[in-house]
């Protein structure tokens, strides 16, 4: 993993990016992380190097309370940019978009957003999805 450093209310990543990195900004918080593609240690939710899994590996709270299996909306993000870098949503994780609460067109759930190249990645959390208080998984 690339190391981070910490700078007044965000993070900053100290390496530059490489060929291979994969860059995420998780939003609002402004905190963005990297590391080499196909690297990430996998934290047993969600698919390997989705959303969620990168979430975990770096301590940034995105919700999901069916522990990643695509059976409920509570990772529900925003891809903001880099959607070109992720995986295509496949038919399970529309129906189950379909019961999210406020679905825009770059709605995606977390655990099934599964990063496919290196690249530049920025996704919002919304706001009535930042639980804080909610049980860790």
């Amino acid at each position: 993993m690339a190391e981070e450093k910490t700078q007044g209310s965000g993070t900053a990543t100290v390496d530059p990016p490489g060929e291979n990195t994969v860059q995420v900004t998780f939003l609002p918080e402004g905190k963005t992380v990297q590391f080499e593609h196909g690297k990430l240690p996998y934290k047993d939710h969600g698919k390997e190097e989705s959303l969620l899994d990168v979430a975990l590996n770096h301590g940034i709270r995105l919700d999901h309370a069916c522990g990643g299996n695509c059976a409920c909306t509570t990772c529900h993000i925003w891809v903001k940019e880099g959607a070109e870098n992720l995986s295509e949503m496949d038919d399970d994780e529309a129906d189950r978009l379909d019961m999210a609460a406020d679905l825009q067109l770059n709605s995606r759930l977390g655990c099934q957003a599964v990063i496919n190249k290196p690249g530049k990645v920025v996704v919002e959390i919304p706001a009535w999805n930042r639980n804080y208080v909610s049980e860790e998984h």
